[in-house]
């Protein structure tokens, strides 16, 4: 079984990359969230890719910035994820 990781779509209409990045900003900032470079980062790595697990998110994060932490990437894809931000969906395969 796959878990798969991407952005939920906001609308109907395309977004380039950089402005679902800033529309997730705005987002967390409206909801009172602090937007810290290490979300930043971790917004980034997800808006770029599908991941099938948190820790290959951290893996990817670990290579820009060692102090990233797995429990941060962990509290972060939560937080989207309750936001409905993002979509977990699973994935079985065969």
């Amino acid at each position: 079984m796959e878990m798969i990781i991407s952005f939920k779509s906001c609308e109907v209409i395309y977004m380039s990359q950089e402005e679902r990045f800033q529309e997730v900003l705005n987002q967390l900032k409206k909801a009172g969230y602090r937007i810290t470079e290490q979300r930043k980062l971790l917004l980034h790595i997800i808006l770029n890719n599908e991941y099938s697990s948190c820790k290959e998110i951290y893996y990817a994060a670990k290579k820009q910035d060692d102090k990233v932490g797995i429990a941060t990437v962990y509290r972060t894809v939560q937080l989207l994820e309750d936001m409905e931000l993002i979509h977990k969906e699973m994935v079985v395969r065969i």
